[in-house]
């Protein structure tokens, strides 16, 4: 009993897992045709069997199946370096790009059992569609017309395609034309090309300057055509203008002469005029002069009497001035000296003023005198005695008569010693002199007779 359960669970958890095994989703841009033992559907978006079914294996009975998936997106075919003949048997070499998609997925899984053989066989017709295309035409237009011969590939195999459940998308296209191997063929034809371009280029340009040329020289003889036409206008013009100009000057000029005539007259007639009254008044100018020249001489005279008498007048006071100007200033000193005189007999202070200030001049005179013999005599004095006026005092004691005789006293004191003799007799070598007593002059005291001669004057002026 429980075996028997055990092998239902078995069966069912089969029936039930089993399917899921073999369920097939097909993809949105792949087709499924599968071929089963009654009919064949095709699974797919857009399919008649929907987009969903059970991949049964083949060796199952009643239940198997075959299937061929095929694409329904667009793809390509290329032919690369595909060898190519043109009507006169030149080799050359191009590259194909075709455009497919299958439009009859039952058709075309009749036809192939993958897709690469589906490419494959449609391989082989574009190459023979090329083949025939490309024979039946020379090099020169295949390069230049590759769209036309695009488009004829594309109809030579409309009806092959449809044999194989295919459609073309768009026109095939001659992608490249070149040369085979060891052939130039191609390569001399871009060389002539581009030679007849450049040939039909310098044509053109040298067409296109002509014409410009052309153009110019038309352009430069109408203008120097209108500038001729305009010069002789503007000629014709001035002619016109110079004509009619000479005539106005030659009226003008008549027309100025006999107005100038006229005016001449009466210009005479007003200088004559002028002429009379000028006179006239020329007249009455000399009379009118003479008269003032008189009146003029009348006055003069008197004038210059009065300034002769007035003259000489001055020249008295002036005479008079001067006379006393010289006596003043002649008695001027002796009345100052009088005054003076008078003035010091009466004053007897101002007397004893005069005597010190004349003393003080005449010991200035002294001291300066006593100085330059000092100065002369280059002697040092040495001044002990508390001051300088003092120790100069006690030094022009040397040159009084007590001076003298202190000094030749010394000498004889000197002299009467051996030390002395020694000393006077080295002197006496080296000076060269002859040492004698000493005989005393008494100095003249010049300061006595300076006060003696201010004492006279005072008593003079008394």
């Amino acid at each position: 009993m429980l075996g028997g359960v055990i092998g239902l669970i078995v069966i069912l958890v089969i029936t039930v897992l089993v399917p899921l095994v073999f369920r097939k989703v097909v993809e949105t841009n792949m087709v499924h045709i599968v071929q089963s033992r009654k009919k064949t559907t095709s699974y797919g978006t857009g399919q008649e069997g929907g987009n969903v079914y059970y991949c049964w294996p083949s060796w199952m009975p009643v239940l198997g199946v075959t299937r061929i998936m095929l694409p329904v997106s667009n793809f390509n075919l290329g032919l690369k370096d595909y060898e190519a003949y043109d009507k006169d048997r030149v080799p050359f070499k191009v590259d194909i790009t075709a455009f497919f998609r299958i439009a009859k997925t039952s058709l075309a899984a009749q036809r192939v059992a993958t897709v690469e053989d589906l490419k494959a066989q449609l391989t082989l017709i574009v190459q023979g569609a090329v083949r025939k295309v490309l024979a039946s035409d020379v090099i020169d237009t295949i390069m230049v017309e590759r769209a036309k011969f695009g488009m004829m590939f594309t109809t030579e195999i409309v009806d092959q395609l449809a044999e194989w459940g295919v459609e073309s998308v768009k026109s095939m296209e001659l992608m490249d034309i070149r040369d085979g191997h060891d052939s130039e063929v191609i390569t001399n034809i871009m060389a002539k090309k581009t030679s007849h371009i450049a040939m039909e280029s310098r044509v053109a340009v040298a067409e296109n300057k002509q014409k410009a040329e052309t153009a110019e020289i038309n352009a430069q003889q109408a203008v120097d055509i209108r500038s001729q036409e305009a010069q002789q206008a503007v000629g014709e013009r001035t002619a016109d203008k110079d004509k009619a100009v000479g005539i106005a000057r030659q009226k003008a000029d008549q027309e100025v002469k006999s107005e100038e005539k006229v005016t001449m007259d009466r210009s005479m007639d007003v200088t004559k005029v002028q002429t009379v009254r000028l006179a006239d008044i020329e007249r009455e100018a000399a009379v009118v002069a003479a008269e003032k020249t008189k009146q003029t001489t009348v006055l003069a005279a008197e004038g210059q009497l009065e300034a002769t008498r007035r003259q000489s007048e001055g020249v008295e006071i002036a005479g008079a001035a001067k006379a006393a100007a010289e006596t003043a200033i002649l008695m001027a000193p002796v009345t100052a000296q009088i005054t003076l005189a008078k003035e010091i007999g009466n004053n007897a202070g101002y007397q004893q003023y005069l005597v010190t200030l004349r003393t003080v001049e005449a010991n200035q005179v002294v001291g300066t005198a006593q100085a330059d013999a000092l100065k002369a005599a280059e002697i040092k004095v040495i001044a002990n005695s508390g001051d300088v006026p003092t120790g100069v005092k006690s030094a022009m004691e040397l040159f009084s008569t007590k001076g003298g005789l202190a000094l030749g006293g010394m000498l004889e004191a000197l002299s009467n010693t051996p030390q002395g003799e020694a000393v006077l007799g080295m002197l006496k070598g080296k000076l060269g002199l002859s040492i004698v007593a000493p005989v005393a002059e008494e100095v003249p005291h010049n300061a006595g007779g300076v006060a003696d001669e201010v004492s006279s004057n005072v008593t003079s002026a008394q």
